[in-house]
């Protein structure tokens, strides 16, 4: 135990001890915010505040049949450190310029970043299957309402959907993918990349595949969100895939969660045409400023940044971009000011006058490939291990 001044350290052997988790963990409780990471100086590893550790292990709940809780996963599939996020230990900020999502999605699901990478196709009678059913719900119907529809059908048309091998599951995955893709417009292309596919679902004119596949892979994962959570309580049953995604797809559509880029994207409309009078108005109302601050990030948020940053070479951003200058420069205490992804996926939206739920169909989308590692990962635990500790009568 070291000591500095008149704070207690704990190592990470120590701080996994004291909970009785798996070291590894330590570092999952460090992507959700739960534990601070300092550096330990001249010495390998890290070091922990011994309060922060008393305080966290006050709130976990032990008992002598103590079951699986989501703070004991230890996830390999994305972690958080120092404001960046990586894939498998790899910054995504250096594979967001030299990967297709397509194989970024590999190395999430295998480890391994497939070179050449795959086409996600869908056998074409499911296909078939699946638009007929999407296609009868009309031109109003929301895209991820779509999509919800699409994976149902295409799940009771798949015979080997109960094929939970890694194989089959991979096999599956791709399914998905394509399903979900190829569902949503109205003259579907059964060939290209994924980014290329969804294009003309979310607007009327072209968007880059380009910048489309960086947002793609930007947000394939985010550690134990809500609907990854979803997602592996549903793994741990051994529900299918096509169950696990809709399960994701289901928590995914709460304005604190999928539909947040729709809720930013509505007042970034606002903010365009007076960005301090729109700023003032959502204060005003107690809500907060939509696509502002986050509750993992300290100082930014590098999917925001990156997109950001890509946006800026796009002169049609950037009425939306000069907006969020300026409610920044206005704000000024930088956790709540910091733009989060959800506040550039409107940006991209308004850029390219995509559709109003453009945002949150791609999230789904990338998600997905998300959902499908931790359900990999998952299916590796032993089945049902997330219960209560303690079941009260009614």
């Amino acid at each position: 135990m070291d000591n500095e001044g008149d704070a207690r350290h704990l190592t990470t052997a120590e701080v996994a001890s004291r909970l009785d988790i798996k070291p590894e963990t330590v570092y999952a409780y460090v992507s959700r915010g739960l534990l601070t990471k300092i550096p330990a100086s001249g010495r390998r590893g890290s070091l922990f505040l011994e309060d922060e550790v008393t305080r966290l292990a006050r709130g976990r709940r032990h008992g002598g049949d103590r079951r699986t809780t989501m703070d004991d996963i230890a996830s390999t599939i994305s972690s958080i450190e120092d404001d960046q996020l990586y894939y498998r230990g790899r910054n995504v900020a250096d594979l967001v310029t030299t990967h297709p999502v397509e194989s970024v999605a590999s190395l999430l699901w295998t480890g391994e970043l497939a070179s050449p990478p795959q086409q996600f196709t869908a056998p074409a009678e499911i296909l078939r299957t699946t638009r007929a059913a999407v296609g009868a719900l009309g031109g109003s119907v929301r895209l991820t309402d779509r999509m919800r529809v699409a994976v149902t059908v295409a799940s009771a048309s798949d015979q080997l959907r109960f094929d939970l091998s890694a194989q089959g599951v991979l096999r599956t995955a791709r399914i998905l993918l394509a399903v979900e893709v190829d569902c949503l417009s109205a003259t579907p292309q059964d060939s290209g990349t994924l980014a290329q596919r969804l294009g003309p679902s979310l607007a009327d004119h072209a968007v880059p595949a380009v910048l489309l596949d960086s947002t793609l892979t930007l947000l394939a994962d985010h550690g134990l969100a809500i609907s990854t959570v979803a997602a592996r309580v549903a793994a741990s049953a051994r529900v299918h895939p096509y169950g696990i995604v809709s399960a994701g797809l289901g928590a995914l559509d709460s304005q604190y969660h999928g539909a947040a880029s729709t809720v930013a994207y509505r007042f970034l409309d606002d903010a365009i045409a007076d960005p301090l009078d729109a700023a003032s108005e959502r204060l005003r109302l107690g809500g907060g400023l939509p696509g502002f601050g986050h509750l993992i990030y300290r100082t930014t948020d590098p999917r925001a940044e990156l997109l950001l940053t890509m946006l800026r070479s796009v002169p049609a951003a950037t009425p939306a971009l000069t907006a969020i200058d300026t409610i920044t420069d206005q704000l000024g205490a930088p956790h709540t000011a910091v733009p989060n992804i959800d506040l550039a996926l409107a940006v991209l939206m308004h850029a390219y006058r995509m559709r109003p739920d453009a945002g949150e169909t791609i999230f789904a989308i990338a998600r997905t490939i998300g959902w499908i590692a931790h359900t990999l990962e998952e299916y590796g635990e032993p089945p049902m291990r997330f219960r209560p500790n303690r079941i009260h009568a009614p």
